[in-house]
């Protein structure tokens, strides 16, 4: 059943309007928007829906087609957050309330075509959101509005210490194009798919876990790295300021080659990750640009490393699927997708052996973690439009 089916079924009609933001994947630029590094990512033609209709007396009622309880509050008393899958919704009202007088709530069915854990779920939820209380409203966002309200109801509301990674790709992304965005200005370019670039299909494995980012050890690893940020700006005599201002592009990659040594040996992991993905990053966009997805695709097996050894992330069923994954013919590459503390892994898989390399990873998977059985999946996948082309 599909939202649209689900709001006639509650309400007796159909809905005003119909909402789409897609998920996303960053195959190389893990972990480090959130200290202003660069990212590469691509949307895909997976997402979450929204079937809506306005309500003129400021109410918002939400029904999730993936989870119980309708959720329901004001737009002018949207209240502090519950710990329920409604948050990242009430986050979008608070945030956009902040930037426009809204007059309008809505009442709407929310649904997500892919199990939720490790594709930017809880973003596509906020944008498609935004999409329909703006639509109601009548207020028109940029695209940079988009991406700037949603980052603050998930940081600033939620509590979860992202970057705009999430949100610029499943704003900005346009089909067959690489997203190579600098979170440090916003300063962005969609990459064309070279015309001698080899076919290559976008896979998605589900590991069967759920998680939520705001309960695991994401926003400890951002801190661990600001820490170490921190102190190498204090022992090579920086200027610094508050603590949660200290960011890992202000301090030269020469600095964290002289001090690194001196820090503690987790700060260490957190920056050597940083500082080594900014590098693959910037590798991983040439390389597209010329058309070479093999080598892209191996910088991103090296991402997925990093982020096991150095960012110190992944439950072992998603640890076991990505070292599955490296071993498997026709993956171009891959790695863990969203935090990495359970959820999803990706990869850019050559089209002409899909077959194979469903069958493979599956049996391999399902011998390590036979629990699983039933919970895994497998979802083949395209680059698609983010939202802001679409509304």
């Amino acid at each position: 059943m599909r939202s649209e089916d689900k709001f006639y079924q509650i309400y007796n009609r159909v809905p005003d309007g119909l909402t789409f933001s897609p998920y996303r994947i960053c195959p190389i630029g893990a972990h480090s928007d959130h200290n202003l590094g660069k990212i590469t990512g691509l949307a895909i033609n997976k997402g979450i829906r929204i079937a809506y209709s306005r309500k003129q007396n400021g109410v918002i009622e939400m029904t999730s087609m993936q989870f119980p309880k309708r959720a329901q509050w004001h737009i002018r008393e949207i209240g502090d957050k519950t710990g329920d899958w409604a948050d990242y919704l009430r986050g979008a009202t608070w945030a956009l309330a902040k930037e426009y007088t809204l007059s309008v709530g809505l009442c709407g069915v929310i649904e997500g075509s892919l199990p939720i854990g490790g594709l930017s779920s809880s973003a596509a939820v906020i944008l498609a959101f935004l999409g329909a209380l703006a639509d109601v409203n009548q207020i028109r966002l940029s695209d940079q509005e988009m991406i700037q309200i949603a980052f603050d109801a998930e940081k600033n509301y939620v509590g979860v210490n992202v970057g705009t990674l999430d949100q610029s790709c499943e704003v900005l992304s346009r089909a067959n194009h690489l997203l190579y965005l600098d979170c440090r200005d916003n300063h962005y370019e969609l990459i064309p798919q070279h015309p001698d670039m080899k076919p290559y299909a976008i896979a998605i494995f589900f590991s069967g876990l759920e998680h939520s980012l705001a309960g695991s050890k994401y926003n400890m690893r951002v801190d661990e790295l600001r820490a170490g940020v921190y102190a190498l700006q204090a022992y090579s005599g920086c200027e610094y300021g508050k603590f949660n201002q200290a960011n890992a592009r202000d301090v030269p990659f020469e600095v964290y080659q002289e001090y690194r040594d001196r820090l503690p040996a987790p700060w260490a992991r957190r920056c050597e990750h940083w500082y080594t993905e900014f590098q693959r990053v910037e590798a991983g966009a040439e390389a597209w640009r010329r058309g070479d997805i093999e080598e892209y695709g191996r910088l991103s097996f090296e991402s997925g490393w990093s982020s096991i050894h150095n960012w110190e992330s992944g439950a072992p069923e998603q640890i076991k699927l990505y070292e599955i994954m490296r071993e498997t013919d026709g993956i171009y590459g891959g790695r863990f997708s969203g935090a990495g503390f359970k959820g999803c892994c990706m990869a850019l898989v050559n089209p002409d052996k899909v077959d194979a390399i469903q069958e493979s990873v599956e049996e391999k998977y399902l011998k390590a973690y036979p629990e699983m059985k039933g919970k895994y999946s497998f979802h083949l996948c395209k680059s698609a439009d983010g939202i802001g082309a679409r509304l």
